[in-house]
């Protein structure tokens, strides 16, 4: 493969499908596949700050739109099937990049932080404390987050992980709401 700088438009040879790890994606990229424009939330992971943050806030716009259309058993039908939609995109997108959890992949933070939002009361503070926990939960990897996102791989691996970050988003405030607040 032939690259003129580092942040060059990523064009593999008709025969080459992997992109080096080394070279970030750019909107050719997200735009040159399904997988990659859904694996990467539309472009939000092009960002060069905070991408999985960004996924992340993309999910609170995301919810705005749906929630309003949805019943609750119907959303969370919706939400599994982004689930496995993400397990193909991120898989495709993943063997692309050479990467199999390139950090410009956010569908699995917009899919799991959906979640979060559908078991979330409403409010600004809910919301704002399951962001704050979720990014910590996402970013620090406690156990078993980490070790499942070190031993999984694939587009199962990058999308299992952010469920386990939601699952203890969710056990979180539900113990704050049980037993701390009124």
């Amino acid at each position: 493969m032939t690259t003129s700088a580092p942040d060059s438009h990523l064009t593999p040879e008709p025969a080459m499908h992997i992109v080096s790890k080394h070279l970030r994606p750019n909107w050719e990229f997200v735009m040159r596949h399904p997988a990659h424009f859904i694996a990467f939330g539309g472009g939000v992971g092009l960002s060069p700050a905070a991408p999985g943050t960004m996924g992340t806030l993309a999910a609170f716009l995301l919810f705005g739109l749906i929630n309003q259309y949805l019943s609750p058993v119907k959303f969370l039908v919706f939400i599994s099937v982004l689930f496995i939609v993400g397990i193909w995109a991120c898989s495709v997108t993943g063997k692309a990049l050479g990467d199999h959890d390139h950090g410009g992949m956010v569908w699995d933070e917009i899919v799991a932080f959906l979640l979060v939002l559908l078991f979330t009361p409403s409010t600004l503070i809910w919301q704002a404390f399951a962001f704050l926990l979720f990014r910590l939960f996402d970013i620090f990897k406690p156990p078993p987050i980490g070790y499942y996102d070190k031993k999984l791989r694939g587009g199962f691996g990058v999308m299992f992980d952010d469920l386990l970050a939601a699952f203890f988003t969710l056990l979180c405030l539900a113990a704050w709401k049980a037993f701390v607040a009124p």
